[in-house]
This record gives C-alpha cells, structure tokens and sequence, in this order.
C-alpha cells in the first residue's frame, strides 16, 4: 500500500538503528553549529505502509541544494523570507535536498520493495545557544510555522522532528512525529502521530 494513501490515525514505528543512524550526523552537525551558522540536519525516511501503520527501516542522506537549486532560491526569496521572515535569509538555514539525490533514493528504496514515507530533521535548541535577537522562538519537537508550510508542499505523511539540547557535557534528544496540515485547510496544525521506537533490549516474559 502506498504511503500517500495513509495519513491521521497511523502509527509510526522506526528501527533504533535508523534513529541511532540520524542521531549520529545531527549531533555532529549540532556540534558545528554557531551563532551566524544554524546548520541543519535533514534525512528521508524509508520503510513501508500497511492500512494502519508506517514502517521506517532506515534513513537516507542528501545534498543540501538550498543554495544551488534555481527552484529552492526562488521558493526561499520569494514565499519562506516574506512569509517567515529575514531570519530564513541567511542560506546556513534551511533544507532543499538535491533532486539528483532524491531520485537516487526513490530508486534505491524501490528496488528494496520500499518507499520514500517521508523526512526527518533536527531542531537544535537555538532558543538556548542562538543569538539573543532570535532566541523568542522556543524550539522543540513540534513543528515551527515554517515546519507546517514545509510539510503541506511536500505532502509526505511522515514528518519526524528531532529536538536537541545540550546539558553540559551531555547531549538529549527528544522526537515526534507529525502528519501534513490538510491539503484543503493548510493552516491547520499538524496531528500529531502515534510513534513507537524499536527496543533490542532482552526483555524476559
């Protein structure tokens, strides 16, 4: 069944090793983050759909085309900067991953019997670490304003948000996931879905 076909209701189920995978990079990328440099981290995510539940096996990597991408400069100059402000000019910000790379994860996830079901992304805690001009906007694992325009074009039924904050020495994350607004009522907030995480630990029953 395809994963378009799904939406509000579903459960989500992701493999540790998929979310282990994603945590990896962001939290390299969160290390590297600065004041002038809100680097993103941003992944697909690819499984498979039942009548009633999402599968994410694993994650795929991309390019960044944000500021290459004729279509991604031109969505970002002319409906993200006035729709969310001059914060979204800076090009550090943001996500538009390479079409090339899309493809070549459709057709890798194709061969397997799987799916594009949807994206994963990092929220840093920026309302700690940001300047002070931007630190109003408290980050966590729901959606920005921005997150909902994002996943309303994109129309995947999976949205996860990683959030993460660092506490001294020690990173923590938090996660959740998020279906699109509806295609006919795109302000409305984003339904939260159901989302189960895999456990390898040995459980006696």
């Amino acid at each position: 069944m395809r994963a378009t076909h799904l939406g509000e209701g579903c459960t989500v189920l992701i493999e540790d090793q998929a979310l282990d995978e994603f945590l990896e990079v962001a939290v390299g990328e969160y290390q590297r983050i600065t004041s002038e440099t809100p680097l993103p981290c941003f992944a697909l995510l690819v499984g498979s759909a039942d009548h009633a539940t999402f599968t994410v096996e694993r994650v795929a990597f991309g390019r960044n085309a944000r500021t290459t991408d004729p279509a991604a400069r031109r969505e970002f100059t002319e409906s993200i900067v006035p729709l969310f402000g001059p914060a979204y000019e800076n090009e550090t910000r943001g996500w538009w991953i390479d079409s090339h790379d899309l493809l070549r994860a459709s057709r890798e996830a194709e061969a397997d019997g799987l799916e594009i079901l949807g994206s994963v992304h990092m929220h840093p805690d920026w309302h700690r670490i940001g300047p002070p001009e931007e630190r109003k906007l408290i980050l966590s694992e729901r959606p920005t304003p921005m997150d909902q325009h994002v996943f309303g074009n994109t129309g995947w039924p999976v949205n996860l948000i990683c959030y993460l904050e660092r506490r001294g020495d020690v990173m923590y994350h938090a996660l959740a996931a998020w279906a699109p607004p509806p295609p006919a009522n795109p302000h409305q907030p984003c339904a939260e879905l159901p989302l189960r995480i895999r456990t390898n630990a040995v459980v006696a029953v």
